[in-house]
């Protein structure tokens, strides 16, 4: 039964949507300056566009951030869980579970600080959350209940995806969240009230944390093809699997995450395996910006003039091709046992001693279709890497999304298809391959079709154009992962 619209009933929900997208805009920001300032006293360097992932800063330091990191927030969140009231997720919030205030507040932070410190998993959980215990405060301030609780069901929900849209100035993301994932009832109230405060709450989040394009695909085609058509269905198809086996593996993670004190060593361990892996696969840390941009800037000369497709000297030396090699001046890098000194060897390895000899555009791997082989053996490296880790990142007992991570595995997988493609079709790109697969894996992991396409196009910063294969991809991976999940 739908509530009836009533001048009153129109003030309180413009109220709610400006009072909470300004408080929770406030809150996005300065988790992301929070973000950066773990980053900068752990790490040593800040994440953009200019630099994706920790790439230059020396191994032994990347190893002891993350352990260090996942070790402190062992111990509060031991504490948190079993000493005091403990935080309910999102759903459960939406469903009336009280979210405690400073508990929440410190559970927000912890996230913030173990993606800051490298750990392998997503940071828009952190605020969602936020979002949610303050739209719980603003309801209990005004006495908002409405029949059976469903208006301050709704508040808590939009609330939660104002929370997503702030963070990372995607609104349309953040009001699917909201419409598709917490209420599953899409309606114009809803979508107009989510829509309004992921609006609010984004252009807040950015007048704090400023405006910066979060994954750089200009290496991609300027128009869609007929034959990105017909790979958005075969891609939709491999990430449907990809993500139906992503969904179920976090789903078991998180079911036999530590329940005791085991916390205290699981933690741990997890950031020092973390901190090892990363000796080779650097992108692997935080939540999946670098391993994502390894796919969006997967760049092959040979096929780029028939593709129509360009990449400036400013995408290449941001390129996490040229960073991983030490092809590019990384800030805070040291040398030595920097990023590049452990990738550096890999490919001396994998080359049998001869290192890298890229191209001017890109110093560190030389993206030719003579190494597609090893081309695909790096995104291969990335994307099961950044699986297993950030699986085992959750299973230790960390608290976290995987939206990021998501979209971090669907880019390398559709950059790996794109990079055979391109092989039959050069009129396309493997930038255009990898934006295809990082909608449709996400699509298929959290189910929500629209969220994961407006959420990447939004973050992409995406021609409108390219709606049209996107939307077929995460189409096609919705319905298979669907199939897949339902199965016994």
């Amino acid at each position: 039964m739908q509530p009836t619209v009533t001048i009153k009933r129109l003030g309180w929900l413009a109220a709610a949507t400006i009072v909470l997208g300004v408080l929770i805009g406030v809150g996005a920001g300065l988790l992301t300056l929070l973000l950066y300032g773990v980053e900068h006293v752990l790490l040593g360097y800040i994440e953009g566009p200019e630099l994706s992932g920790p790439f230059g800063v020396p191994a032994a330091r990347r190893a002891i951030s993350v352990t260090v990191g996942l070790s402190i927030a062992g111990i509060i969140w031991y504490l948190l869980r079993h000493k005091t009231t403990a935080v309910p997720s999102v759903k459960k919030a939406v469903a009336g579970k009280r979210m405690p205030f400073w508990q929440t507040i410190a559970h927000v932070v912890l996230q913030i600080f173990i993606v800051g410190s490298g750990a392998s998993i997503g940071r828009e959980v952190a605020p969602r959350e936020l979002g949610a215990m303050l739209a719980q405060r603003f309801c209990d301030l005004f006495h908002i209940e409405g029949v059976d609780g469903i208006d301050r069901r709704m508040v808590v929900a939009v609330a939660a995806g104002a929370g997503l849209g702030g963070v990372y100035d995607a609104p349309l993301a953040g009001m699917f969240f909201a419409v598709e994932i917490l209420l599953v009832d899409v309606t114009i109230e809803k979508v107009a009230f989510g829509l309004g405060m992921s609006a609010i709450a984004a252009f807040v989040a950015v007048a704090i944390k400023g405006h910066h394009l979060f994954y750089d695909i200009t290496a991609m085609q300027p128009e869609s093809t007929p034959t990105l058509m017909v790979f958005a269905l075969i891609c939709g198809a491999a990430c449907g699997v990809g993500g139906a086996l992503f969904r179920k593996g976090s789903q078991w993670a998180e079911a036999h995450k530590p329940t005791g004190k085991a916390i205290l060593w699981q933690m741990p361990l997890a950031g020092l395996i973390t901190g090892l892996v990363a000796i080779v696969v650097p992108q692997v840390m935080g939540n999946g910006r670098a391993a994502a941009q390894l796919g969006f800037s997967t760049f092959i000369p040979e096929t780029a003039g028939t593709a129509g497709a360009m990449q400036s000297a400013s995408s290449a030396a941001a390129s996490p091709w040229n960073l991983l090699t030490g092809g590019g001046n990384v800030s805070g890098s040291a040398s030595g046992g920097g990023a590049g000194s452990g990738m550096a060897s890999f490919w001396a390895m994998l080359q049998g001693g001869s290192g890298p000899s890229g191209s001017v555009m890109n110093a560190g791997f030389p993206l030719s279709q003579s190494n597609i082989w090893m081309l695909l053996g790096v995104l291969a490296l990335t994307f099961v890497a950044k699986a297993l880790v950030t699986l085992m990142t959750i299973r230790s007992g960390a608290s976290g999304g995987v939206l990021q991570p998501g979209i971090a595995l669907g880019s390398t997988l559709g950059a790996m298809l794109g990079l055979v493609w391109i092989l039959m079709f050069p009129t396309d790109s493997v930038t255009a391959c990898a934006l295809i697969g990082a909608a449709s894996l996400l699509s298929a992991s959290q189910q929500a079709p629209l969220m994961a396409m407006c959420l990447v196009m939004e973050l992409s910063e995406a021609p409108i154009t390219f709606f049209v294969p996107v939307g077929m991809a995460v189409a096609t991976s919705s319905l298979i992962s669907k199939w897949l999940l339902s199965r016994k």
